[in-house]
């Protein structure tokens, strides 16, 4: 049986895989695949963004190659930097409840 962190991991591989294989190349994100993915698995985090060029911002930030693409690396920067911001936030939460 699979622990919790073995689940993770291959929960974000299969949404990747599953956003991926939208348009382009099968293995990478196009920014319409990346823009389908946050709003359906990021819908807390976009909901609560203004900012009408997000998805661009993000795209050009994840892009690290310059290809217009977003393979499975620079998508785990992505979930690793979120994950890191989500956690900061708990932390100074916790340390204000103290």
């Amino acid at each position: 049986m699979p622990t919790q962190m073995e689940m993770a991991m291959g929960t974000m591989i299969r949404i990747f895989h599953r956003y991926s294989c939208k348009e382009g190349d099968r293995c990478k994100l196009s920014k319409g695949d990346l823009k389908m993915l946050l709003q359906k698995e990021l819908t807390d985090f976009l909901s609560c963004q203004k900012d009408p060029h997000l998805v661009d911002k993000i795209m050009q930030d994840l892009d690290a190659n310059k290809d217009n693409e977003v393979g499975f690396n620079e998508f785990v920067v992505m979930v690793a930097a979120l994950t890191v911001a989500c956690n900061d936030y708990f932390v100074e939460q916790m340390k204000k409840g103290e």
